[in-house]
């Protein structure tokens, strides 16, 4: 019995191609546009010579450029993640990587596995669209969890600017100068826009908008509120520090509880499918008796069926909204 490495070999590829996407982001846009690095990015672009409306406008355009491009065909579906991870490439560039990505797949399917033509193709650009879109997505769940583990110690750092006298837009400067990224630049770029004449409670609703986070909702409609109507900033932002921190924590708790729910689901989703392949790879002939029935693409469509209503389902029970 011989067993195909060509599953594997796919496999290979694709997390080849995964790397890759993030080696050219860093390679053209350079280290600090990493998540990882201590100091943000909007520093590291003043540090370098750069002007401060110049990084203000730079910032803004990365901001807004992937929703401005819905109207380009497929793109859609990856504009609205993109925009949440604040892809630094413009959408012509991400489409361009797509097609660097897919010409660097084909090339390893073609030496090293057997497929024929149009299935080398068709794999290879499903590898490079793939590929991104995993990336995009994992940069931006990755992104605005950061922003959601920042934000308490932000607000609570605001709140020790205004109780020194400090004003809100100076607060603001502070939270931009000694909190890192994610959250430093886009504090930042608020601080920026409010030194050129735009109301901060409008821009920290912009903001709150675009990341869809509803902590920032809550920043933004305490500031509006306190502009309008007046009152103490520094305890009212404390008491939403406080409430952050709490919804934050629960949300962990609840994330711990339905871990093992979720991997159960995950598993219960997977288990089918692997299970299929590793019999057509141990035993290519297992299903010969019974392929040329009446009964087996009905059956196989009401399987297929039942594997995707099971996937919705599992989903369904363990996302619990805090």
């Amino acid at each position: 019995m011989v067993i195909s490495a060509e599953p594997l070999i796919y496999g290979l590829i694709f997390l080849g191609v995964l790397g890759l996407v993030q080696g050219i982001y860093l390679t053209v846009f350079g280290k600090s546009i990493s998540l990882n690095n201590r100091v943000n990015r909007r520093l590291d672009m003043l540090e370098r010579g750069a002007g401060r409306e110049q990084v203000l406008e730079q910032l803004r355009k990365e901001m807004s450029q992937h929703m401005k491009s819905r109207s380009i065909p497929l793109y859609a579906m990856l504009a609205e993640k993109a925009q949440k991870a604040n892809i630094a490439f413009t959408p012509s560039q991400l489409i361009m990587v797509m097609g660097i990505l897919s010409v660097v797949a084909f090339v390893g399917l073609t030496f090293a596995t057997g497929a024929s033509l149009p299935i080398r193709l068709v794999i290879s650009v499903l590898m490079g669209v793939g590929a991104v879109y995993v990336w995009v997505n994992n940069t931006a769940k990755k992104r605005l969890a950061m922003i959601e583990e920042q934000l308490p110690e932000a607000v609570e750092l605001m709140v020790r600017s205004l109780r020194v006298g400090h004003p809100f837009t100076s607060a603001l400067q502070i939270v931009a100068n000694e909190v890192p990224d994610p959250l430093g630049s886009e504090m930042g770029v608020i601080s920026d826009e409010a030194a050129y004449g735009r109301d901060v409670g409008e821009a920290l609703k912009h903001m709150a908008e675009r990341m869809d986070m509803q902590d920032l909702r809550f920043l933004a409609v305490a500031v509006t509120i306190q502009q309008t109507s007046g009152g103490n900033l520094a305890e009212i932002l404390d008491g939403l520090a406080k409430v952050i921190r709490a919804r934050f924590k629960l949300f962990r708790r609840v994330k711990a509880i339905t871990a093992e729910a979720k991997w159960s689901g995950m598993f219960l989703s997977i288990f089918p499918i692997a299970a299929l392949v590793m019999i057509n790879v141990i035993q290519p002939n297992y299903y010969d008796d019974v392929k040329e029935t009446s009964v087996f693409i009905p059956a196989c469509l009401v399987v297929a069926g039942f594997l995707v209503v099971n996937i919705f389902v599992m989903k369904a029970l363990v996302n619990i909204k805090v």
